[in-house]
């Protein structure tokens, strides 16, 4: 059959009778309703090709096509029966390669996937947006104070910090008026002086009694109208009237502690009754241990010898419990504070609680409403960055210790105690140096080696070292009094006071160039300066235009004279760590 007994009327094209079949989604021939068909099918015409536009429709006129032909073409007259010819090809198909392929319409299984992707992407932009909402949501639960100068301005994640965590004995909530003194302001009854290491290889919670004999410093405290009122500070007093006691705010605690102690604090926390309540039920239970059975009327605790899971009201009567431990006081109370919280803290990073979304929110909601901190921490986010740069620290390597103390010799009956001047000290020191409790990492070990090596090797003559001295931190007058000191008594006399650092430094340093390292080594000997002040560096040009060393003298400076040189080793001390329970008794 030739092209004309394919559909081909007169000067019809055959390409005006190729359709779109909506159920096949390809273009077929298609011919008038009064044409005779043969019974040998014709080619499929080739798809259309893209950019040469859509194929025309059965109504479209083709270029020079009457009215008649359309309407035979269309099936409104019959069109004439075209003559057969033999031994013919096909034309139309060839004749009309260049036409355009038909563009297949999409696939049900194309859309679907189609649909699903749009989908998947509106319910991760759903699940952002939700998530947003539910983190300024959590930030509304916080309550935050204004302790003015007393912390830090920031969180630094390439720091280390000092986060002191306070439990008030204030009697709110639903139950608590039950506990003890209905009637308190919310002293400071639970305090522990959180140090997070720089390396995040290691942490110290030193505990700090409440019936601590101290000095409460001057206070500056924020009021509702905006304005400022110092509290007048009392000497000899428990330490737990440095909250609440005449209207004092948690900065007043973090003076008190930097008075007691020495150890700046950056941030704080406090939580009450409640928080132990909500914390503990929302991870599902602290598990406790106790060595013998406890029924305690006073705190409504009962627990049986061995281990124990406590929740909600049960875990404030374990931590609230004095009468059920050793000599019934504060001391041993502390201890199982910290077996408690060491529980905690395992519990919470635990993956029973990590991979449970409920427990996590449950967790994140109870967290949230349970705490005050201080405004620079007071966003979600900080406290989740704060978080997780403690969850870097091994539990391992999370110590629990307290203030070592000795009854007060003041009283004849010992219900305070004082700080043991001949042991606390030690403490102190290794936590303003960031020194571990525990055996870290190997390569905590290899950088105090490394600058341990700095000091060793030959040294110059005190006549021969040559130094710029300025001061970034310490005691004003400092640099003039050390200047005076290296001249008079140690004959350093090519030194000179070169006055304030650019900024502040809380560990005095000594930079020196490689050919210098002779005299570095000489004023650390001097001056007891660690291994860890000496910094290579370049050297810098003095008064007299001659190359010079730079020692700045930091906040950890004490004085001309005095050594400056941090523990290498922790005391020993009573402690325990956060990854093994150990029983109170």
């Amino acid at each position: 059959m030739d092209a004309q007994g394919r559909g081909r009327a007169d000067n019809i094209d055959p390409a005006d009778q190729w359709v779109l079949n909506p159920n096949t989604g390809e273009y077929e021939l298609r011919l008038g309703a009064s044409a005779p068909q043969s019974s040998v099918p014709g080619p499929r015409r080739p798809a259309p090709r893209a950019g040469e536009g859509r194929p025309r429709r059965r109504n479209d006129s083709a270029p020079g096509e009457t009215r008649e032909m359309r309407q035979a073409r269309a099936g409104d007259v019959p069109s004439p029966r075209p003559a057969r010819r033999r031994n013919t090809e096909p034309e139309a198909p060839q004749r009309r390669r260049s036409a355009r392929r038909p563009v297949k319409k999409k696939s049900k299984a194309k859309k679907v996937l189609a649909w699903t992707a749009g989908g998947t992407a509106f319910v991760l932009v759903a699940v952002g947006t939700a998530g947003y909402l539910y983190l300024k949501h959590l930030e509304g639960n916080v309550t935050t104070t204004d302790v003015g100068d007393a912390g830090s301005k920031g969180f630094s994640k390439d720091e280390a910090f000092n986060l002191l965590i306070i439990g008030t004995d204030k009697r709110t909530g639903k139950g608590n008026e039950g506990y003890g003194d209905s009637g308190s302001v919310g002293h400071a009854d639970t305090n522990i002086l959180l140090h997070v290491a720089k390396d995040r290889t290691n942490a110290t919670a030193l505990s700090i009694p409440r019936d601590l004999i101290v000095n409460v410093p001057d206070c500056p405290t924020k009021q509702k109208d905006g304005s400022t009122k110092v509290i007048p500070g009392t000497d000899n007093v428990r330490f737990n009237t440095s909250l609440g006691q005449d209207g004092r705010d948690p900065g007043c605690t973090m003076r008190t502690v930097e008075a007691a102690t020495g150890i700046h604090v950056d941030h704080f926390m406090m939580a009450d009754f409640n928080a132990v309540k909500t914390l503990t039920s929302a991870v599902g239970g602290v598990e406790v241990c106790v060595t013998h059975p406890v029924n305690d009327k006073q705190s409504h605790l009962k627990l049986p010898a061995g281990k124990s899971v406590v929740e909600g009201e049960q875990a404030l009567a374990f931590v609230r419990t004095r009468h059920s431990f050793g000599n019934q006081g504060d001391l041993d109370r502390i201890k199982a504070q910290q077996q408690f919280l060491g529980s905690l803290m395992r519990k919470m990073s635990s993956s029973d609680t990590l991979t449970d979304p409920t427990k996590v929110l449950q967790l994140a909601e109870a967290a949230t409403k349970a705490l005050t901190v201080d405004s620079a921490i007071g966003s979600v986010g900080t406290l989740k960055d704060m978080a997780l740069e403690l969850k870097k620290v091994p539990t391992k390597n999370i110590s629990f210790t307290t203030v070592p103390v000795i009854d007060n010799p003041a009283e004849k009956v010992h219900a305070t105690v004082v700080v043991n001047q001949t042991t606390a000290p030690a403490v102190f020191d290794a936590i303003k140096n960031d020194v571990s409790f525990t055996e870290v990492k190997k390569k905590q070990k290899a950088a105090k080696d490394a600058a341990a090596a700095r000091l060793k090797g030959s040294r110059s003559a005190p006549s021969d070292v040559r130094v710029r001295i300025l001061n970034g931190g310490a005691d004003p007058g400092s640099a003039q009094e050390t200047l005076s000191w290296l001249q008079t008594d140690k004959g350093v006399l090519k030194s000179e006071n070169a006055g304030n650092a650019p900024a502040e430094l809380k560990n005095t340093t000594l930079e020196y160039a490689p050919d210098q390292a002779a005299q570095a080594r000489e004023l650390a000997a001097l001056m007891g300066l660690p291994g860890s002040a000496l910094e290579p560096g370049k050297s810098v040009t003095n008064s007299q235009g001659l190359p010079a060393m730079t020692l700045t003298l930091g906040k950890d400076f004490k004085g001309a004279g005095v050594s400056v040189t941090a523990p290498s080793k922790a005391p020993d001390v009573d402690k325990s760590t956060a990854d093994k329970a150990k029983c109170a008794s």
